[in-house]
């Protein structure tokens, strides 16, 4: 039990990305269909089983918990499963409990999650703009979104935004987006749209918008400075002097970043991804309801050692490469 998680790489991980719902209230064109069919929620884990396998990997050296949807906020009664990792922060053995939402429950939970010790937030937001947010989310509405970005700073959480950089949707607003973030103190980090899920409806090569040219053209009015910061995740950061605002870059198509991977990701059915890009998966959920499988410390451990080195993810040659089937919301991202 003292042994850390190795993977085959000699990559620590030590980062768990947990998805407690396949559900949202949105539907992002990039992330699912809008007509979703979702689990029977007899297959989800329950939060006492979430509780169970977060302990199991955090005793195995996680230090670093995010909380993925889906909406995570939208699961019932689940506050209880952030008030039970929090005896974790409180003894030390967690350095960081967190969550990435779409901020639209946030004016409800901001207050709560501060207080049990939830200190920063991600938010994603592809744009400020009212109509094309409706249509980029299907579902959504911007206001209620702002809403829970003021309740989330009232109660002192941090805020970092981030946007999926859309070819032909955002690239109008690079700016604004900057020059907002910077007014309200957040910091702001831009995603490559990734090939995930039903490229029937959405073409991810129309969509592909590379961060090579995103930072191209933030040097044309800013001066930038590359960062050595590392928050656990595939981000790469810069600081845009004028404003000492961070920039960050998630570019698995412009640069696969996946040779310092220290993170898995846990699934609402207790399936664990390896990597987000691959299709490998381990099932956990039988170490947790049958007798007879494996301890769940012994399944955690052979999942690891089948961790990859990496992903495909290719957008060269105007084709699609290394596309995953599932849709984002499946592994919370």
């Amino acid at each position: 039990m003292n042994t850390p998680l190795i993977d085959p790489f000699q990559r620590a991980v030590t980062y768990l990305r947990v998805s407690v719902t396949d559900r949202c209230d949105f539907r992002c064109t990039y992330c699912m269909s809008e007509n979703m069919t979702f689990l029977p929620k007899r297959e989800l884990l329950t939060l006492e089983e979430l509780d169970t396998v977060s302990t199991a990997f955090i005793s195995l050296g996680v230090r670093k918990l995010r909380i993925t949807g889906g909406e995570p906020l939208v699961r019932r009664n689940i506050l209880t499963y952030f008030q039970g990792m929090a005896r974790h922060l409180e003894s030390g053995a967690l350095d960081e409990l967190t969550l990435t939402t779409n901020g639209s429950q946030l004016h409800r939970f901001a207050g709560e999650l501060a207080s049990i010790g939830v200190r920063r937030v991600n938010i994603s937001l592809d744009t400020l703009d009212e109509t094309k947010f409706a249509k980029i989310t299907r579902w959504g509405r911007l206001p209620q979104v702002l809403r829970g970005i003021d309740a989330a700073q009232e109660a002192g959480l941090r805020v970092k935004i981030n946007a999926v950089a859309l070819k032909g949707f955002n690239e109008d607003e690079l700016f604004p987006l900057v020059e907002w973030c910077a007014s309200r103190d957040m910091d702001l980090t831009f995603i490559e749209v990734m090939p995930m899920g039903d490229l029937g409806n959405e073409d991810r090569l129309d969509q592909y918008w590379p961060l090579s040219d995103l930072r191209a053209r933030l040097r044309e009015r800013y001066s930038l400075t590359d960062l050595a910061e590392r928050t656990g995740g595939p981000a790469r950061y810069v600081r845009l002097e004028e404003t000492g605002q961070k920039i960050g870059f998630i570019t698995p198509l412009t640069h696969n970043f996946c040779e310092s991977c220290n993170r898995v990701r846990l699934t609402c059915t207790g399936e664990l991804y390896m990597c987000l890009g691959q299709e490998d998966r381990a099932d956990l959920r039988p170490s947790l309801r049958e007798p007879t499988a494996p301890p769940l410390e012994d399944a955690i451990r052979a999942a690891i050692r089948l961790k990859p080195k990496g992903h495909d993810f290719d957008y060269s040659r105007q084709e699609v490469a290394g596309q995953m089937p599932r849709h984002m919301s499946h592994t919370g991202g």
